[in-house]
């Protein structure tokens, strides 16, 4: 019996029996396993280079970042750290709507695992290196709250021989402000501006080399198997399924539907499943938070940023940075565009959206087959018909990214 009349046939007892969708992992086509292939880890390309970061896999740097990631003393008040926010065992985010450090941020806290793998950063992808990610939530008053020379200082004084025996010899610090820096109060601004040309340029390095050494840890946090990639997994090589290693009648059901009429692959695709660019969905606004318009503002701000890889603490040279040089910056078509985020884990950490938005996948999976307008800007969505069953499959799918 071939496959195809196998499928017909198990479809059509399906359907007899009232059940709709979900035969066994043999009446996948051809087609639609090479799919399920090319979104497990198993093909995951190895770990890119990042030629804006010449210490990016120096194990020093990793062990440097490592510690001032987990160090809450890199902030104002001593007590946010990255992992506040980033917390180790709910990869690497906090199961909150809206990020909290020394205030609380406009927008959900990214999961960090898999992180390295990405061209674009946070969700409107304002930064373009793991690095320059790292400096953002460092001067930000929500977050750490800090500025460029408190940092230096506290490096010079932590950890300086730690820092010169990979960076090399720390500046000369003494006639440099304790709190200054371009952002944060008038008279932090103030204080920076004072600064000479020369000690300005000197602190950024020492800062620039923070960010590169959180980065070098950073790129350790590799997305976990799950129950998905082992099903995935024996199904490319052909063996039979041992414990953990399928998935049932209904999570196939859920993943064809994923694959094909719900369209979920589309953007998150590649075994991180996310395609890394820039949607709008028609995420509803939250009430109270500030105009937040996405990729629009943050293709604007990444390029302006002096630590992108065209800038002069970039390690990278101009033929590096394809990804800034072209990328598109029409407002138009970026307005309330965010970058999908991988959906590995996401089972386990609700809520979802850039803040908080939805509360369950239910909630979730009923937007995208609404597909409602956009608050403005142009949804890329349409509306599909999607039954109650088939609502609940796609769920028990995801639910195997997770396990």
């Amino acid at each position: 019996m071939t496959r195809r009349w196998r499928g017909s046939i198990c479809a059509a007892l399906l359907a007899s029996a009232g059940i709709l969708g979900g035969c066994g992992a043999d009446d996948l086509t051809d087609a639609e396993k090479a799919i399920v292939v090319s979104l497990s880890l198993s093909s995951l390309p190895a770990l890119p280079a990042d030629p804006t970061n010449r210490y990016a896999d120096d194990p020093a740097a990793a062990a440097l970042g490592a510690t001032l990631f987990f160090d809450q003393r890199m902030s104002r008040d001593g007590a946010v750290s990255c992992a506040t926010c980033h917390k180790i065992d709910r990869q690497f985010q906090d199961d909150l709507p809206l990020g909290k450090g020394a205030g609380t941020t406009n927008r959900r806290t990214m999961p960090l695992a898999g992180v390295a793998w990405g061209p674009w950063f946070f969700w409107d992808g304002r930064r373009d290196s793991l690095w320059a990610q790292a400096l953002a939530p460092l001067e930000d008053p929500r977050e750490h709250a800090g500025t460029r020379t408190f940092y230096a200082h506290f490096m010079k004084e932590a950890f300086g021989e730690r820092y010169e025996r990979i960076f090399g010899p720390l500046p000369d610090l003494s006639a440099v402000p304790a709190d200054a820096g371009p952002l944060g109060t008038e008279a932090q601004r103030s204080a920076w501006a004072a600064m000479t040309p020369m000690q300005q340029e000197a602190v950024d390095r020492v800062f620039s080399n923070i960010g590169k050494a959180i980065a070098a840890f950073e790129r350790s946090l590799a997305p976990e198997e799950t129950r998905f990639d082992r099903f995935a997994r024996a199904l490319a090589t052909g063996k039979v399924p041992g414990a953990g290693e399928t998935l049932s009648a209904e999570e196939i059901a859920g993943l064809r539907l994923f694959i094909g009429k719900a369209a979920c692959s589309t953007c998150h695709t590649g075994p991180r499943l996310t395609d890394d660019s820039f949607h709008n969905t028609g995420v509803p606004a939250v009430t109270g938070l500030p105009e937040d318009i996405g990729r629009a503002k943050g293709a604007m701000d990444v390029a302006a940023d002096p630590f992108n890889c065209l800038g002069r603490f970039s390690d990278a040279g101009p033929d590096a940075c394809g990804e800034l040089r072209f990328t598109v910056r029409d407002a138009s078509q970026l307005e309330r565009a965010y970058k999908p985020p991988s959906l590995r884990g996401a089972a386990t950490r609700p809520p979802y959206m850039h803040a908080g938005q939805f509360a369950t996948l239910r909630e979730v999976v009923d937007h995208y087959a609404a597909a409602p307008a956009a608050p403005s800007g142009l949804s890329e969505l349409h509306p599909i018909e999607l039954s109650e069953r088939e609502r609940q499959q796609l769920i028990a799918f995801l639910e195997t990214l997770a396990n």
